[in-house]
């Protein structure tokens, strides 16, 4: 197994990071420091293109450069969620049955997708979240209000913006097996 990272593969790490980064600063406001961020549909739409470890580092580093960008420093326990959730959004790219460029998949692989993405979610926000309360020292009462916001927040996200998008893309890529030659 090739275990270097294709140009392809980097440049879209580099491009996924950088759109990822600066549109995580774009976001509607729903509790203390909980936002809805639109740009949490890249990691699925990533995820599902390049697989797991492009959007876990899309993920890592988008999320490092919002931080950067906002000036309010790294918070390092939501850096690593968005690696966790793009990790778990690109585990559909390693199926068998799906694929974006080719236009190919499965009711089972839409099912792997949303249940995979609602775990990723769920396991990198509460880590976040303990992170938060265990490493930075934050109140319970604080961080339980944001993990719960942003888990509402990311699954709308996912399930409005990340999920059709990514159908979008697989049903535009498929190829047409209706058509007949006449003679």
């Amino acid at each position: 197994m090739n275990k270097t990272l294709s140009t392809k593969l980097v440049v879209a790490i580099g491009i996924g990071s950088a759109i990822y980064g600066v549109l995580g600063l774009w976001g509607f406001s729903i509790a203390p420091n909980t936002f809805i961020k639109p740009a949490l549909a890249l990691l699925t739409i990533f995820g599902a293109i390049f697989g797991p470890i492009a959007a876990l580092l899309i993920g890592l580093i988008g999320h490092t450069i919002t931080d950067a960008i906002a000036g309010w420093g790294i918070w390092w326990g939501w850096v690593l969620s968005s690696g966790i959730i793009g990790l778990f959004m690109g585990f559909v790219q390693k199926r068998a049955t799906f694929s974006v460029k080719n236009g190919t998949y499965s009711k089972g692989d839409i099912i792997y997708l949303s249940s995979t993405g609602v775990i990723g979610i769920l396991l990198g926000i509460i880590f976040a979240g303990a992170f938060d309360i265990f490493i930075m020292g934050e109140p319970f009462d604080k961080i339980a209000i944001q993990v719960g916001g942003a888990i509402i927040a990311d699954v709308l996200v996912f399930f409005i913006l990340g999920l059709p998008i990514v159908l979008g893309l697989v049903k535009a890529n498929k190829k047409n097996t209706q058509l007949k030659i006449e003679k």
